[in-house]
């Protein structure tokens, strides 16, 4: 389902090709747009199968997959995981 320019409106990270790498909190990675179906119960999916970060012990790199899963209501959110 394909969504009007009015829908994405303000969502600028999803396909940007320019990529910053933030190491602190940055809650401008996370955008929304409008659920075309708020009355309809579904499951959103935001999976990051290759996260890697550094452990501050060793200094050595962790791995692990992040998957986020939610019922939206209004708004779909998107983020933009490094």
């Amino acid at each position: 389902m394909s969504r009007t320019k009015e829908e994405l409106e303000g969502v600028t990270l999803l396909g940007n090709k320019d990529t910053r790498y933030e190491y602190d909190y940055t809650p401008e990675l996370l955008e929304r747009f409008p659920n075309k179906h708020p009355d309809n119960d579904y499951m959103v999916m935001l999976n990051c199968p290759k996260f890697t970060s550094l452990c501050p012990g060793t200094g050595q790199p962790d791995f692990a997959e992040i998957c986020i899963c939610y019922i939206p209501d209004k708004y779909i959110s998107c983020i933009l995981l490094m």
